[in-house]
């Protein structure tokens, strides 16, 4: 039976049963989540996914056996609901992974989970390790007061750092955009040596342009200002509140980040739910303060219309709003001013990387250690390194042999760079490789280059000023609910994400009340859901 008729049939056969019917837009770890926790209920889940797969984002790759994660994620939650959901999908592992066998690695395993040489659906605990390049040299994530990072910042400019993180302690500048938000939590210093142009590299406009509310929302403890504040609290016997956001470990599903949404997509289509995949939304119907309905297009061309009872969305506000019929002028120009940040990764599969491991956990032909590496220095264009390796051995086709890096480079879609031709972008990424000294002539064996739109809402210009005015708006609807990342136009975590959709399922069954959605995205108000049941 054709999927668009089988899901009408789904619509008909519940208002006959008197159920009523969940549209979810949008199949990533918000919208999965959402229809996972409706499972059981008097609703129904329809998902409809413009992609060909689900994961949204945090999504896994494969090529020639090979596998990269958009991203790429690291699972990782201090809420308890989130991480028993995803151990009830995924168990953590109980044996060792074949690279903590051949490395001697000891790590804490849960007694009767799964044996990754073995089952294939694990949660693999991972060892994490991040570096930042600045200066020509790598800097551990978080910084240690060692030898070796203060040769890097040299004694002068940290003490120099520090005496103006010890101003900024005691005189505050008015906080009117993210530029003075950083000066008065990190001071000037810090902020002009570590903040501002990555920034800029990131968003592609100056810090002072963007709102404050992303530092709220997004800077928990930098690596420099935060040994910096332990040094001079150690010297002034300052007691300090503990720095929770920077974990030691984190879990990844043993075949990429796919695998976990792929398991939760399997069972919400076995509980009776639909998952429609290669379908756009393409217009949005209300009447009054309701949708109604929501015309579907799938990649053959054919359009169909879905009714439902209720609404729940993950797509870009903008494209939400620029969809939908009726909607006020101002607030029709405002969700379309939303801008976004856009990104390419370029994929490489190397015979090595030069980058050694310098710290006491061991690996495997002693790489570095690092799930990815902070790009900090001005003259290297990208953003970020990641080593895929590092995640898990298991989706490296030969492991010992390869090893599989991604650069991250930020841009706006159709921008310079975003139009250069694929060749042109791989030469300059591997021009920026030598010139981090990560590989050598001759290393590469293959390559590619993923693009990605609306990776990251912006949090500035004229939409993103009017944004209340949107929210209020959304608020004003019956019937819909905005979750996810792009979905609330926030730079959520994926566990912020799934939260989201899991809390949303709540809310649609009226245990709680719809304006919680909102406060789903910074580490304070994150505590209030932390035990969430």
């Amino acid at each position: 039976m054709p999927v668009y008729f089988y899901a009408a049939y789904i619509l008909k056969y519940n208002a006959f049963m008197d159920k009523k019917n969940v549209i979810i837009i949008g199949a990533g770890p918000a919208g999965l989540s959402c229809a996972y926790s409706l499972i059981g209920t008097d609703y129904t889940p329809i998902i409809i996914e413009a992609d060909s797969s689900v994961g949204g984002l945090a999504k896994t790759i494969y090529e020639n056996g090979n596998g990269t994660d958009i991203g790429p994620h690291r699972f990782y939650t201090k809420n308890d609901k989130i991480m028993n959901l995803w151990d009830k999908i995924l168990p953590i592992q109980g044996a060792l992974s074949c690279d903590d066998i051949l490395t001697n690695r000891n790590i804490i395993l849960n007694k009767n989970g799964p044996d990754p040489e073995k089952e294939n659906n694990v949660f693999l605990r991972r060892k994490r390790f991040s570096r930042i390049y600045y200066s020509n040299h790598f800097l551990d994530y978080p910084l240690k007061l060692n030898f070796q990072n203060l040769f890097a910042l040299g004694i002068s400019k940290t003490f120099i750092a520090g005496l103006s993180y010890l101003k900024s302690c005691f005189y505050k500048i008015p906080e009117t955009n993210l530029e003075s938000y950083m000066i008065n939590h990190f001071g000037k210093v810090l902020y002009e040596l570590f903040f501002k142009d990555y920034t800029q590299k990131v968003w592609g406009v100056h810090p002072a342009e963007i709102s404050k509310e992303w530092g709220v929302q997004r800077i928990k403890g930098i690596s420099l200002s935060k040994i910096l504040l332990n040094a001079f609290c150690l010297i002034f016997a300052i007691k300090q509140k503990k720095e929770i956001s920077l974990t030691e470990e984190y879990f990844y599903p043993k075949l990429g980040s796919s695998q976990l949404w792929d398991a939760m997509a399997e069972k919400i289509k076995q509980s009776g739910g639909k998952i429609i995949l290669n379908s756009e939304v393409i217009y949005v119907n209300k009447k009054g303060n309701k949708i109604v309905s929501v015309k579907v297009r799938n990649k053959n061309g054919s359009i169909m219309e879905l009714f439902g009872d209720i609404f729940v969305s993950s797509m870009p506000i903008k494209t939400l709003f620029t969809n939908m019929n009726d909607v006020p002028q101002k607030i029709y120009n405002s969700a379309a001013n939303l801008s976004y940040r856009d990104f390419i990764l370029v994929n490489f599969v190397t015979k090595k990387i030069n980058l050694k491991n310098n710290t006491k956990f061991p690996t495997i032909n002693n790489i570095a250690p690092d799930s990815w590496i902070y790009l900090q220095d001005k003259g290297i264009k990208a953003g970020r390194l990641d080593i895929i390796n590092n995640f898990s051995p298991y989706i490296v086709k030969n492991y010992k042999e390869n090893v599989v890096i991604n650069l991250e480079y930020f841009c706006n879609e159709n921008d310079e760079f975003w139009n250069e031709s694929d060749e042109n972008i791989i030469n300059f990424a591997v021009s920026e490789l030598k010139k981090l000294s990560v590989i050598d002539d001759g290393d590469i064996k293959t390559s590619k280059v993923i693009r990605i739109k609306k990776a990251y809402p912006s949090y500035f210009g004229s939409g993103y000023d009017k944004f209340e005015q949107i929210k209020d708006y959304i608020n004003t609807f019956d019937n819909l609910y905005c979750i996810g990342r792009n979905g609330q136009h926030k730079y959520n975590n994926m566990d912020h994400s799934v939260l989201s959709g899991l809390t949303a399922s709540r809310v649609i069954m009226k245990d709680f009340d719809k304006n919680i959605l909102w406060g789903i995205n910074t580490d304070s108000e994150y505590q209030e859901f932390k035990n969430l049941k």
